[in-house]
């Protein structure tokens, strides 16, 4: 893969504010894992990624045609997961470029606001131009319980079949505790082999079934 050149400054495009909030699970309120968990995408699992196995803990139907899913290491604590893996599915055409701004822009301004000099993010085209990587990392220092870094992958994929058009999202995150200079060093240290394993990483079928969307809570 290549490196794409972006425009350190972006203009505001029109996107969904749910695509935004739910791509982006930094700082996101803890929610519990429900007890059953529907399997809205259809994905045969576990889902094995760098050798390790994640099971399907938590699913939501966000709009007629978008659900999402989120897998952990079988040990993992959903509250307070090490790593995670999201997939985000839209049965509909997305516009790729708008999508990968949008998402570079939310942790540059991110970045600037917190004041995290630890931050960075980077973007990735394939060189056949039908995938884009974005992968970032934040550091954390929440209210409560213990500061941490998090390293993110999200990987962007447009797919065709039979004059249909659908958008994924393939998310690994990995998170570590601790003193942040430390935390986010180690984590960079991992960066190459992680984004080989995500961009080697066959994208599991999806046979989707829309089911009734979830009603906001108030």
């Amino acid at each position: 893969m290549k490196n794409k050149i972006l425009l350190s400054a972006f203009s505001l495009f029109a996107f969904t504010s749910a695509f935004h909030s739910q791509e982006t699970k930094t700082e996101e309120t803890a929610v519990s894992a429900p007890v059953e968990v529907v399997d809205r995408l259809n994905i045969a699992g576990p889902l094995t990624f760098h050798d390790n196995e994640y099971i399907l803990t938590w699913s939501k139907q966000n709009s007629p045609t978008w659900a999402q899913q989120q897998y952990i290491l079988r040990d993992d604590d959903f509250n307070n997961y090490k790593e995670l893996i999201n997939i985000s599915y839209f049965d509909k055409e997305i516009d790729m470029d708008t999508a990968v701004k949008q998402k570079v822009e939310y942790v540059e301004k991110r970045k600037e606001r917190t004041q995290d000099k630890y931050s960075f993010v980077s973007v990735t085209e394939s060189p056949d131009g039908k995938e884009i990587i974005v992968d970032y990392l934040v550091t954390i220092v929440p209210k409560e319980g213990e500061s941490y870094a998090e390293y993110n992958i999200d990987r962007f994929k447009s797919f065709e079949a039979g004059g249909k058009k659908s958008f994924l999202i393939f998310s690994y995150s990995k998170r570590l505790a601790g003193d942040l200079k430390y935390a986010s060093k180690s984590l960079s240290k991992e960066r190459s082999r992680l984004m080989e394993a995500v961009i080697t990483l066959a994208i599991p079928p999806v046979t989707y079934k829309p089911t009734a969307v979830e009603a906001k809570k108030k």
